[in-house]
């Protein structure tokens, strides 16, 4: 069990909460416990008016249908709870709808489960009107599979999706009707929004600059390094999730050449699949991507199995194969020196793989010089006919600089064109 200091200070008193992280290590051998506990008491330290004060693994070779844990461990937990005055218990896994209320009434605390936090966090975090509305939408496709709490003060407060409750609430159970009256209304508004935002995308086809789509595990420097790289100012904090909605800015590279940069949300094992689910239009950035830097926190003792839970989501989103992928190792600048000499000459040898500190820009002129070689790269050589009606298309192609010889026809011009199959699709866009 670990114990931990609460936070002594003026403004409204948090809530007590306590992280259980069962151990089911024969449903998910790649995963250290401990190392789990530490990532979900950071999700709960992410969310505003928490005061974590007491985390613990506890053994579960199985589950108990209706208490999830067995009698006599939860009878311990019990008195655990009430001694330290615990308000909130936070497992680290999924919970039925029936262990959690059972456990509620068995231990006189709220229950919130891994897929209930991450919804909370996200419900905090979500600044644009989309990111609001996916959130919206994933919290009542959990709803509805239990007879949830009202929506309550903390929504009020802070946008949040009132899972965890406070004072003087009363349990009520959720009108089904209200919620799927609700979910229409907002996959209607989430429509309209994607729609325009497909507008936006189907303008930047026509650009002529390459797309580079940073993507990796939360928490591993991504926004650090697109701040790096930007010079813009998005909110990089060591917290999970601390930036939600995708950014995206322009990057001149040293050679010269344009790029827009985008950053996305962080990825997280177990990510809740109705948060996959509302998020895809989103994370449909990274389909446009002619580059994908995948940023890894290299410091961390698990990054191999956050990188294997990154890969198995761009899998899942459909990520074509012919698309590049830079592994950037992220950190070097907390490894001891050794170590970090280690990566580097692993860097030197291994294409694709770029060590750097996103912190001190150790390694990034490396990085974007190798970026800029890559977009370069992989261009064909072909003749297209346009008819001289389609100017448009003609001076697109021109301000790509992908024109190598042209020539006058009686059907049209008839252009030589060395191009990226990125530039062709665009060029169909057009």
């Amino acid at each position: 069990m670990t114990e931990r200091p609460v936070a002594e200070g003026p403004g409204p008193r948090a809530t007590r909460a306590y992280v259980l992280h069962p151990d089911r290590r024969e449903a998910d051998a790649r995963r250290e416990p401990r190392l789990a506990l530490e990532e979900a008491v950071a999700l709960a330290d992410a969310l505003p008016g928490m005061e974590v004060v007491g985390a613990d693994v506890v053994r579960l070779p199985k589950a108990q249908p209706g208490l999830l844990f067995g009698s006599g461990k939860v009878a311990e937990l019990k008195e655990r709870f009430a001694s330290a005055e615990i308000e909130l218990v936070l497992v680290d896994g999924p919970v039925t709808p029936v262990q959690q209320r059972n456990l509620e009434k068995e231990w006189n605390v709220k229950l919130l489960d891994r897929t209930g936090l991450i919804l909370e966090i996200f419900a905090d975090r979500a600044r644009t009107r989309e990111g609001v509305l996916q959130v919206e939408l994933a919290a009542l496709s959990y709803q509805r599979t239990r007879l949830v709490r009202a929506w309550t003060h903390l929504e009020r407060q802070r946008g949040g999706l009132g899972f965890v409750g406070g004072p003087g609430e009363t349990q009520i159970e959720a009108d089904r009707r209200a919620i799927d009256e609700q979910v229409t209304r907002l996959r209607k508004q989430l429509a309209k929004v994607v729609k325009t935002r497909e507008l936006h995308r189907a303008a930047r086809r026509k650009v002529p600059f390459p797309i580079v789509a940073l993507v990796g595990y939360t928490n591993a420097g991504k926004s650090t390094l697109f701040n790096r790289m930007t010079g813009a100012e998005v909110l990089a904090k060591d917290m999970l999730f601390a930036t939600l909605d995708p950014t995206m800015r322009g990057v001149e590279l040293p050679s010269g050449k344009k790029v827009i940069l985008s950053d996305t949300v962080g990825f997280i094992s177990n990510l809740p699949t109705q948060l996959v689910a509302a998020f895809r239009a989103t994370l449909e950035e990274v389909l446009e991507a002619d580059l994908i830097l995948h940023v890894r926190d290299i410091s961390h003792p698990e990054t191999e199995e956050q990188a294997a839970d990154v890969e198995e989501i761009l899998e899942e989103l459909g990520v074509r194969e012919e698309v590049p992928v830079f592994e950037v190792w992220n950190k070097i600048d907390v490894l001891a020196a050794d170590a970090r000499a280690a990566l580097q000459v692993q860097d030197a040898r291994t294409p694709g793989i770029h060590a750097v500190s996103a912190l001190t820009g150790e390694g990034l002129a490396s990085l974007l010089s190798a970026v800029s070689t890559t977009l370069d790269e992989a261009r064909e050589e072909t003749e297209i006919l346009l008819p001289y009606a389609e100017g448009k298309r003609r001076a697109w192609l021109h301000d790509q600089g992908v024109v190598i010889a042209e020539k006058q026809e009686e059907e049209g011009y008839r252009l030589t064109v060395r191009w990226t199959a990125q530039q062709k699709a665009r060029f169909d866009a057009v």
